[in-house]
């Protein structure tokens, strides 16, 4: 499945979020990380950013897709960071 994660979390959590994240996604923009994961890497993701932030201060929104062909992005600007997998 094809998931775009964006969050927003307490200056003293930025770098352990963004650093659990690129285990998994692909950094795109500040605060905002996407790519493919199976199910199992999804409920990892979910599992290891609840230990990490503080749920009454902090935000994470996951918009999940069943495959990255029904997204269409547009970029406008600077591309940030590198989004296609590596074969």
């Amino acid at each position: 499945m094809y998931v775009i994660l964006v969050y927003d979390v307490e200056q003293e959590r930025v770098a352990k979020v963004c650093q659990f994240l690129r285990r998994y996604l692909n950094w795109v923009q500040n605060s905002a990380f996407e790519g493919e994961l199976s199910e199992a890497q999804l409920e990892r993701v979910k599992l290891g950013l609840r230990d990490i932030i503080n749920e009454e201060r902090d935000s994470i929104y996951l918009y999940i897709l069943r495959e990255a062909r029904w997204v269409r992005k547009e970029v406008l600007g600077q591309i940030r960071g590198e989004t296609e997998n590596i074969v």
